[in-house]
């Protein structure tokens, strides 16, 4: 579900931000300020970085020489190796979620924050849950042996099809499936304690066309939601609908990804990476270094929710201060944002969102 902090709308947007690589490094340094200017977010291949470090990768390897797997623990995984040691994949025992080196990008948001993050890492999803050993096996070949070098958007590029100036996005029936996302209607009555924003804006909301899910349901859109996702919903329509991840209709129906913040961070679906102990500050996870790209995060951040968690975002990675950021739809900026606005995106540290994480989960 949605933030409760400052209420803030979202910023008029404009111009067009030309992204750069500022280095060599997978993760570069650069200091937070305040905004200066406004523009619309980009997102643009930017070559191969060389480097070896990075948020669960190395800098892309060449395709010559021999590859090697190896096994990591807490949690479980595979991690792929090229001939110079560089790290081209990591494979986590549950989850179908990938991380595969690959050309650099950097994602930015400058009409809410100046935060950069510059990346080798592209995250995918494999057809079925990694097992060790599951390398021998025909079904992870074929994928990887597409996946490898793909350059058709992954869940970071899905992601950010929905922040503020993303361009509209039509299939082959003339429905709009990506561009600028509201994070929910104006709440002109004064429901839900009198939040600026509704919540309750699922992926079908914003396409503005029935889903059938699995169980027999059918998601019906609502007209005033169109174009909106609260947090669990833009989750849901990037690992969900784009992804083909399966989604479950509610929290209690079906089969996958359920409908809520909650819901997801309880669910048996996945690896609980930060497995969750409680909905109290001090039960704040001690430590993060588990975390990789493509982890959903959750938060405690609203105490009339009880002990509901009530806000997911995704992990993006490290920004070019070196801080971890995660990309969220949140009330405060109106829609998908790795903005400032009611606290910074960091993970790490004592801001806002990192004093309210309380687990995580690796799909």
């Amino acid at each position: 579900m949605a933030a409760k902090a400052k209420k803030k709308s979202r910023p008029v947007v404009s111009g067009l931000v030309v992204l750069a690589l500022v280095g060599t490094s997978g993760y570069l340094t650069l200091e937070l300020r305040k905004q200066e200017e406004t523009g619309v977010t980009e997102v643009r291949n930017v070559g191969v970085l060389d480097g070896s470090r990075g948020s669960g990768s190395g800098g892309a390897s060449k395709d010559d020489g021999e590859e090697s797997w190896s096994r990591l623990e807490n949690p479980a995984r595979s991690v792929l190796r090229d001939a110079d040691g560089r790290i081209k994949a990591v494979l986590t025992d549950g989850a179908r979620t990938a991380t595969l080196t690959g050309p650099a990008r950097t994602f930015e948001e400058p009409a809410s924050t100046s935060s950069k993050v510059s990346t080798t890492d592209w995250v995918r999803l494999m057809p079925e849950p990694w097992t060790k050993g599951a390398e021998k096996k025909k079904w992870f070949k074929e994928w990887y042996a597409e996946s490898k070098d793909s350059k058709e958007g992954d869940l970071f590029a899905f992601a950010f099809q929905y922040v503020a100036g993303a361009p509209q996005k039509k299939d082959e029936q003339g429905i709009a499936y990506a561009g600028d996302a509201n994070f929910g209607p104006l709440n002109t009555t004064g429901a839900e304690d009198g939040d600026l924003r509704l919540e309750q804006s699922d992926f079908y909301d914003y396409l503005g066309v029935q889903y059938p899910f699995r169980d027999g349901s059918t998601g019906t859109p609502e007209a005033m939601r169109a174009r909106s996702l609260d947090c669990s919903g833009f989750i849901r329509m990037v690992l969900g609908y784009r992804a083909r991840y399966p989604l479950m209709s509610s929290d209690t129906s079906g089969d996958g990804l359920p409908r809520t913040a909650n819901g997801m961070a309880r669910s048996k679906e996945g690896v609980d990476v930060l497995p969750l102990a409680g909905v109290s500050p001090d039960d704040r996870p001690s430590a993060i270094d588990q975390l990789q790209p493509g982890d959903l995060v959750f938060f405690k951040l609203d105490a009339r929710t009880k002990d509901r968690l009530d806000h997911v975002g995704m992990v993006l990675g490290y920004d070019t201060e070196g801080h971890l950021i995660f990309v969220s739809s949140r009330e405060e900026v109106n829609g998908p944002t790795i903005g400032d606005m009611g606290g910074v995106s960091r993970l790490d540290g004592n801001g806002y969102y990192a004093k309210t994480l309380r687990s995580a989960k690796r799909l």
